[in-house]
């Protein structure tokens, strides 16, 4: 069981780390394009409320109760009545869905106005953001239809991952990204402000992805027509596990959101240093503990279905020792080198034409973010050991602690040092989560770290510790803010593989094989 899930998530993250690749080229080329200005803010403002929707209903509360639904009815009733299950549930996922995304973009001045409060007061008041304001509803109405498309393709990437095909679903993120990218390029100079041609590229993007994943849908044989089929014993009971679960996967989303708007009544900027930040948490989030986290909730379900607990135990064990044998380096590495790799990605153009603070600034709020990045990732195996056995209330309610927690931060924190302060409150907060989470599937008998993983996280910690400081005090040897991209791409390299080396020499001289984390 574990080396198939340590194969499949290995090839989740390698696919993951392409789409992520290309996320920050796709970042760069934003950054170029339109800096860390009006133009950038109300851009990233426009294409996050799409996001926080995808990921409220299609890849969050839905996919955490349509995953088990689904394992539990493979297992027990076969394709035919899987078959059946995927067309209704699409029917009725992309029926409620359409009627949403008609009326967003009907209300796109509406959904401005509240979530991007100060700006429409602006708009009222003739001031200086009013611009934001008009803007902001203008992109809304191009970037919320992707809700629609990759709500499906998040149905359809979760039937593809019950079915061990994790690469196509790994890949479709990919396809975004480059249309973006090409949209950013081709299409820049055709428009008065080039935000509309990204805000056309997240749009076309959609489209892709949906269609990218049909072939694969037809090839397993599970592809019908789509059915609305509300009173379905199967879809009532995704309803059913899902209205808990909208709760709790819409605490971290309204969480980004109240930082969107309380970053919205901060200085310029705040808005793009704080994305800028969140996206390079993303790639190793991404890459490390999305990836376990897609593989392992199947996996989980299937146990859970057969009465194993013996191997539930095991397996989140095993997820856990993976994302902090991963996550403790990228933490470390992050807040000793993130300064390095902002320059390389957007130290050009409009980025420092327009604020050549802007390195710094983005750089500080990565090292506030990291604090929380082992957190981030053991979310994502331990929230599982719930959805697997469809208790979707626990997590809800450790959630809304969670959400109330960051609130009671950011009010502590950035009414004295800003954009940093939400940052700083996301990390407090995901470390709460991640604790309480834990405690309760402690006190429930499902999972206890095992004095195996303990001992392994102490090697983990101290070689991460170890290999920080030995990068840190290479990197301040050399002058690079007024070196060419060339000369930094080239350190960045040699920083990154003295990373690479010193910490897996240090875990191997500490005792600890591969086999170790692939087998274990």
């Amino acid at each position: 069981m574990i080396k198939g899930l340590f194969k499949s998530g290995m090839i989740v993250s390698a696919m993951t780390m392409i789409s992520r690749v290309l996320g920050l080229v796709r970042d760069a080329v934003v950054a170029n394009l339109l800096g860390a200005g009006l133009a950038a803010d109300v851009f990233l403002f426009a294409n996050r409320i799409p996001n926080f929707l995808r990921r409220l209903f299609a890849e969050g509360a839905f996919a955490q109760a349509f995953v088990p639904v689904l394992s539990e009815i493979k297992e027990k009733h076969g394709d035919d009545k899987v078959r059946l299950f995927v067309a209704q549930a699409a029917g009725t996922l992309g029926t409620i869905l359409l009627c949403v995304t008609i009326l967003g973009v009907i209300g796109s001045p509406v959904i401005a106005a509240l979530f991007g409060t100060s700006w429409f007061i602006d708009w009222m008041q003739e001031g200086a953001d009013a611009e934001k304001f008009v803007l902001a509803s203008a992109l809304l109405k191009l970037t919320f239809p992707y809700l629609f498309f990759v709500s499906l393709v998040a149905l359809s990437g979760a039937v593809l991952n019950v079915y061990n095909r994790f690469a196509a679903a790994a890949f479709t993120p990919v396809l975004l990204n480059i249309t973006i990218i090409a949209c950013a390029i081709f299409l820049h100079d055709k428009f008065e402000q080039g935000a509309y041609a990204l805000a056309l590229g997240v749009f076309i993007g959609g489209i892709v992805q949906l269609l990218f994943q049909l072939p694969f849908l037809l090839k397993l044989g599970v592809l019908s027509r789509p059915r609305f089929a509300w009173q379905s014993p199967e879809v009532t009971k995704v309803r059913t596990l899902m209205i808990p679960a909208l709760f709790g996967v819409s605490v971290s989303q309204i969480n980004l959101l109240l930082d969107t708007m309380i970053a919205s009544f901060l200085v310029t900027g705040s808005i793009a240093w704080l994305y800028y930040s969140d996206r390079l948490i993303e790639f190793p989030l991404g890459l490390f503990g999305i990836g376990i986290a897609t593989v392992i909730l199947p996996a989980l379900s299937k146990l859970h279905a057969g009465d194993k607990g013996s191997d539930f135990q095991k397996t989140l064990d095993w997820g856990v020792r993976f994302v902090i044998f991963l996550g403790l380096p990228a933490m470390l590495g992050l807040m000793v080198i993130s300064p390095l790799i902002i320059s390389v990605l957007f130290g050009h153009g409009e980025f420092v034409s327009q604020d050549a603070d802007n390195i710094n600034k983005v750089s500080m709020g990565v090292a506030a973010y990291s604090v929380g990045l082992l957190s981030f990732m053991l979310i994502k195996v331990l929230a599982p050991g719930f959805y697997a056995r469809q208790d979707i209330k626990t997590p809800v309610r450790i959630g809304i602690i969670a959400m109330a927690l960051n609130m009671i931060f950011n009010l502590m924190l950035a009414p004295f040092i800003g954009y940093l302060g939400l940052a700083l409150a996301t990390s407090l907060s995901a470390s709460c989560n991640a604790f309480l989470l834990y405690r309760h599937l402690s006190r429930q008998g499902v999972y206890k770290v095992s004095g195996f993983s303990l001992t392994f996280a102490a090697k983990c910690f101290v070689s991460a510790v170890a290999m920080a400081i030995s990068v840190y005090s290479l990197a301040i040897q050399f002058d690079w803010l007024a070196w060419g991209l060339i000369e930094q791409i080239l350190l960045l390299c040699g920083l990154l593989t003295v990373a690479i080396v010193s910490y897996f020499s240090l875990l191997f001289m500490l005792g600890v094989r591969f086999n170790t984390i692939r087998d274990a």
